[in-house]
């Protein structure tokens, strides 16, 4: 996990590096012991700190997994800005190099901690409000790739019959599979592969002929 601590004063930058820390030990526990296994003291003992200075910074440890799925739709959002937004390009080019753009970051973000694709596959078994959770953030994907779809249709360079909804859902499928394929390989060569695929993929079945 990383934090943006520039312009911070001293108490405000060692209080969001301890709750890194924590974060960090959590998720060590849990690829070692497993998320119901692990407790609060698990968490402390590995970070050497008493359970208040846990609860100061965390109400239990599924408000952990919370910050940490918050914090990564967060990310993702972040990374669709500016030239990588839904309606910034209006060439096929322009599109191919917006996608190649848009798998580097996400990659970045999925692949910076090889924990992530665990946890956020396992969260889903936490309890049903998590798992509500987890089908609510894949779902939310629909609409976001839908929309780059929609605007490639409306600009000419992607095909006019395209049914929206379903390739958007086919797209993140396969954006799912890999991160599935990165718990297994989390290797920078192997995900710029996948990542490689899916946009051929793309291409192939969807653009203009």
């Amino acid at each position: 996990m990383t934090a943006v601590t520039d312009g911070l004063s001293r108490v405000e930058r060692r209080k969001a590096e301890t709750r890194r820390e924590i974060i960090d030990a959590a998720f060590t526990c849990f690829a070692e012991q497993g998320y119901h296994a692990t407790g609060i003291a698990d968490i402390a003992a590995r970070l050497g700190i008493g359970h208040g200075t846990f609860y100061r910074y965390f109400a239990n440890k599924r408000d952990i997994v919370e910050h940490v799925i918050t914090d990564l739709i967060d990310r993702i959002v972040a990374a669709l800005g500016a030239e990588n937004a839904p309606d910034a390009v209006s060439t096929l080019e322009a599109y191919r190099a917006q996608t190649e753009r848009i798998g580097n970051a996400l990659a970045q973000i999925f692949t910076e901690d090889p924990r992530m694709p665990q946890l956020l596959i396992s969260a889903a078994g936490i309890d049903d409000a998590m798992r509500e959770r987890m089908l609510e953030l894949f779902e939310m994907t629909t609409p976001l790739t839908a929309a780059y779809l929609e605007h490639g249709v409306r600009e000419g360079y992607l095909r006019a019959d395209l049914d929206i909804e379903p390739t958007a859902q086919s797209i993140n499928g396969m954006i799912l599979g890999s991160l599935l394929v990165g718990m297994r390989d989390p290797s920078p060569q192997r995900q710029a592969r996948l990542s490689a695929a899916i946009r051929a993929v793309m291409y192939d079945g969807i653009s203009r002929r």
